[in-house]
């Protein structure tokens, strides 16, 4: 199954039991263990999104390019503009090649916020002001 890459999510097998002993595989990898690509969101000029089939055939999107976020100010949600990426927990890296994750502190027309959901996985941008 080396078709599937790295995308493979399960235990290793290089870890040992609690006994010291090499743990045995039971089974080989399946389709169904296979989990999804990275879905690098970059900032651009419009928002872009990508439709993928799911498994059991739903439809999911998958944001590729992101301009707009939406930015939870004092219970209520206001669409606003992303200026800059500032800073990403997940990868120093993140920010100077502008991918946006969950966690990323983004500059909007609002002012600093931060990234509250996956936007390589839901299709759209959800940030709360940043203290």
């Amino acid at each position: 199954m080396s078709q599937f890459g790295s995308q493979f999510h399960g235990k290793s097998h290089r870890k040992l039991n609690g006994s010291g002993k090499k743990k045995l595989k039971n089974r080989d990898k399946k389709r169904h263990d296979m989990g999804g690509y990275f879905i690098a969101t970059k900032l651009g000029e419009k928002d872009k999104k990508k439709e993928v089939r799911g498994r059991g055939g739903a439809r999911r999107s998958k944001l590729q390019y992101a301009a707009f976020a939406n930015l939870l100010i004092n219970g209520k949600y206001k669409k606003s503009k992303i200026k800059t990426i500032l800073d990403s927990k997940d990868n120093r890296n993140f920010a100077r090649l502008n991918i946006i994750t969950k966690g990323t502190v983004i500059d909007t027309d609002d002012g600093k916020a931060v990234v509250i959901n996956r936007p390589g996985k839901e299709g759209h941008i959800t940030a709360k002001k940043a203290e």
